[in-house]
């Protein structure tokens, strides 16, 4: 059994990690009676932490925000500068720290108390980045709000424009986040449609509304980034082509990011390529981009493109000698 001071500790992790918990979810985690997760619920709010507790059928723990700050290693104008860092985290240039900033960033704002949440707002709203990262930029405070309603299984409502910007609402079941080196996208079950989409955030007009919480559907794959991935860079395409590439995947995927390609390795020289474009003349003009040898073993019309293509280029090529 853990002990007192360390499960207090696990405790505010749990009640962090997701917006709602049964006594006797917390229970089990914790491996103590319900009753002592009222003992120890008590002693957090002892030391300041705002644990509301509903009673009854239906009833359990949830961690809100409070006027203060609850006791943290950090005074008020660094929690500001931690959460102003975080939000810049969560659209910048850095690879790899977008994701989990955005879920430090929705753990850190549930807690923060209301004075503080305006100056992080207001710090956000005038501060003004230096240069372009080459991508569409994001609402920060979208970006959280679709982390909590995914981390806490709420439906969420928003306004979505295509690629083609016709417009539409939704109504979806968010279930993950999946970033890439320019795009946020979220995985949710489309409740009009019936089935699986994947939204691109920049294109998700305003911050999204929350409903009603609903029961986890079993994800559509279990590598839920290879599922973006081909559903970004193959299935939204008219013209989808398989082809193996005479490089490490290490290396193709250092050219190709998510949503041009999803990769899959061979053997430790070759890997293969699913990709798509809006025309066969597109893909034939990516492909010969990539600056590899590859092989196409998908579309037909596809090779008999490239096969054209090389002879015109050949002429082209043998006349300016």
């Amino acid at each position: 059994m853990i002990q007192t001071s360390a499960r207090l500790l696990k405790l505010l992790s749990l009640l962090q990690s997701r917006r709602f918990w049964t006594g006797v979810e917390l229970a089990r985690e914790l491996e103590i009676t319900e009753r002592s997760v009222r003992r120890d619920v008590d002693r957090l709010r002892s030391l300041g932490y705002p644990v509301h507790a509903a009673p009854g059928i239906g009833g359990g723990y949830q961690l809100g925000a409070g006027k203060e700050l609850p006791p943290l290693p950090l005074e008020d104008d660094e929690a500001v500068a931690v959460a102003v860092g975080l939000r810049a985290a969560a659209t910048g240039p850095v690879k790899g720290l977008e994701e989990a900033s955005v879920r430090a960033l929705a753990k850190l704002e549930q807690v923060l108390p209301k004075r503080l949440r305006r100056k992080v707002s207001a710090l956000g709203a005038v501060s003004v980045r230096l240069g372009d990262g080459g991508g569409p930029t994001f609402d920060a405070d979208a970006l959280a709000a679709m982390a909590n309603a995914c981390r806490d299984a709420e439906a969420l409502r928003f306004d979505y424009s295509s690629y083609s910007g016709a417009a539409s609402a939704r109504s979806v079941e968010p279930y993950r986040l999946v970033h890439t080196s320019h795009r946020w996208y979220l995985l949710a079950y489309d409740l009009d449609r019936e089935e699986w989409r994947t939204f691109r955030v920049d294109r998700i007009q305003g911050k999204p509304r929350t409903g009603g919480r609903f029961k986890p559907r079993p994800l559509p794959a279990e590598d839920v980034a290879a599922y973006v991935s081909q559903s970004v860079s193959t299935n939204a395409y008219q013209f989808r082509a398989r082809v193996t590439v005479h490089a490490p995947a290490r290396v193709v995927s250092e050219r190709l990011s998510g949503v041009a390609g999803r990769i899959e390795p061979l053997e430790t020289d070759r890997c293969v390529v699913h990709t798509g474009g809006g025309s066969l003349e597109a893909l034939a003009i990516h492909l010969g981009f990539m600056g590899f040898e590859f092989e196409v073993h998908e579309p037909e019309e596809l090779i008999g493109l490239l096969r054209s293509l090389a002879e015109r280029l050949g002429r082209a090529a043998g006349r300016s000698c």
